[in-house]
């Protein structure tokens, strides 16, 4: 969203709202915009399974105004750190287009249409996009269409999931480093934050804030400053992770590049 005040081509901005279990989806409040639009999403993240190939969404209306969704399910894989969203059929969401009243709420049905992995989970998104109403003839500002995409995961009909993660650091350059996670497991991991911190020191000498996924087998890299008060005694890092499936904490040796 950098340097898109007053841009005509604003998409959307999303903010977390506190209530456990919702989304909470609002356009991004900025002076020449003369309104703004709220959704309530729950559940935020979708599983499916072959006992349960089958949910609902429910999407509430915050706003004063009606709005319209377009909804498209698509896969949802990675390389070399990029997400790759491709249209599919394996996944449907009824119905593709909703208007929801001020203040209304919708509910949407989601549904597997393609046998489960067997060993490995499967990954797609649900993309909800705003269609804006026509502007008014005295409308003056900026109109802001919300977007966002919710995560659905299957899990494989076989054997237990769980995410199992290799992380590295590596000097790139004078005070930057480079860390990474490889998932070798057969399912995801959400990382939300991490810090790195020298051995026998309590402050970070780095850190990172903000979600990344790391889906199944797949590897995610950060380049990372350090302080100025690093001290890396002997080569070796700590690291502590939050993540979906648990606070991790590993040791890491420095790699030279």
């Amino acid at each position: 969203m950098k340097n898109s005040i007053c841009n005509p081509n604003i998409s959307a901005a999303l903010q977390l709202n506190a209530r456990p279990g919702w989304l909470m989806a609002f356009a991004l409040l900025i002076p020449c915009l003369t309104s703004a639009a709220g959704w309530e999403i729950d559940p935020i993240r979708v599983e499916l399974s072959a006992k349960q190939p089958t949910t609902a969404v429910t999407v509430k209306n915050e706003s004063d105004q009606p709005t319209t969704i377009q909804i498209q399910a698509v896969s949802w894989s990675q390389k070399e750190g990029n997400d790759i969203y491709s249209a599919t059929s394996e996944l449907i969401v009824s119905p593709p287009i909703v208007t929801i009243a001020a203040h209304g709420e919708q509910v949407l049905r989601v549904g597997l249409r393609h046998k489960v992995n067997k060993t490995v989970e499967s990954a797609y998104r649900i993309n909800l996009q705003e269609l804006p109403s026509p502007p008014t003839p005295e409308f003056s500002g900026v109109k802001v269409a919300l977007r966002i995409g919710l995560p659905v995961f299957v899990q494989p009909k076989a054997g237990k999931t769980a995410p199992k993660t290799a992380w590295a650091a590596v000097r790139q350059a004078p005070g930057v480093l480079k860390i990474s996670l490889t998932n070798q497991g057969n399912t995801h991991i959400q990382v939300s934050d991490f810090s790195v911190y020298a051995k026998g020191h309590e402050a970070a000498i780095a850190s990172e804030s903000g979600t990344n996924y790391v889906l199944a087998g797949q590897k995610h890299e950060w380049l990372l400053k350090t302080n100025g008060s690093e001290q890396i005694n002997d080569g070796r890092l700590h690291l502590k992770a939050y993540t979906d499936a648990a606070i991790i904490e590993t040791e890491l040796v420095l790699e030279q590049p």
